[in-house]
């Protein structure tokens, strides 16, 4: 209703109103204001519902059979490093040799595909309702698809260390990796798995399908990188691959905390711009 409207009806019944001005908010303010409670303690809160929602992304997360196919992937890739062993020459049991990041590139595409098929398929629309202020809910999806990455890329860690200890027995070499260095790889894995997994949601919720996804997910992990190294020098130390080399223990390229620093920031990085996107953009594209 138009503001002279209103003065004029309030006048007409005998209530003389000054200086009306308009008042209108964002839909997603009015629903906070509607569903807010005001006797709560709002940073109490707030800790309650970001744990509701890794809650409700890890439910969405293990109620598929994603994780599970994903775990297939980490259970075939340490199959594969002990038939290495078994049938290669030059599989001697090192460290080298079992620290692997393999796995942790298949967990980058995982949380990619997750990621993007929550917004293919229109799942992520209920959560944003429950979370208007949406980089909450965004990083509710971080945490989830962390915690699951990180998880999945130590059983990766632990099931290669395990294949490969079991397969060098038929072949003339020994299982050349210490209880120190072994502990030291699955820490590693873990961190890598993390790594991998933000990076893979930042993709994901920039490119929004899962064909894109994975498509994005091959050109930064395995087109783009050759053709940095080739145009910018120096580059090459600053590869994930090289780089998750390093936190292993295998290469000494850069130093581990700059390798450890550079990790997060390929982490990090995607995941900023895939906020942003989420933050500007319609949830559902038409």
């Amino acid at each position: 209703m138009p503001i002279d409207e209103i003065g004029d009806r309030a006048l007409n019944i005998g209530v003389a109103l000054h200086e009306l001005s308009a008042h209108a908010g964002s839909p997603e303010e009015l629903f906070l204001n509607w569903t807010s409670d005001p006797s709560a303690d709002k940073k109490g809160s707030q800790a309650m519902t970001m744990t509701r929602l890794v809650r409700s992304e890890l439910r969405k997360l293990t109620s598929t059979k994603m994780p599970f196919a994903f775990l297939g992937v980490v259970v075939v890739l340490a199959g594969l490093n002990a038939f290495a062993v078994i049938a290669g020459t030059d599989a001697d049991g090192s460290k080298a040799f079992v620290a692997t990041a393999a796995d942790q590139q298949s967990l980058v595409a995982f949380a990619a595909i997750a990621i993007a098929r929550e917004y293919g398929h229109h799942t992520v629309v209920p959560t944003f309702l429950a979370s208007p202020r949406r980089y909450r809910a965004v990083l509710g999806q971080l945490t989830a698809v962390a915690g699951v990455g990180r998880v999945l890329s130590v059983i990766g860690a632990g099931l290669t260390v395990t294949a490969v200890a079991l397969a060098l027995p038929t072949t003339d070499h020994g299982f050349l990796v210490s209880a120190g260095d072994v502990v030291r790889v699955v820490a590693a894995s873990g961190f890598a798995g993390v790594v991998g997994a933000i990076l893979g949601a930042g993709i994901g919720a920039v490119v929004r399908n899962v064909g894109g996804a994975v498509t994005s997910t091959v050109l930064v992990l395995i087109i783009a990188p050759p053709l940095v190294v080739q145009l910018v020098n120096g580059s090459g130390s600053w590869m994930p691959g090289i780089l998750a080399n390093v936190v292993f223990g295998t290469a000494t390229d850069v130093a581990a905390p700059a390798a450890l620093a550079a990790l997060v920031a390929w982490a990090i990085i995607p995941a900023m711009v895939g906020l942003i996107a989420v933050q500007r953009r319609d949830v559902v594209r038409r």
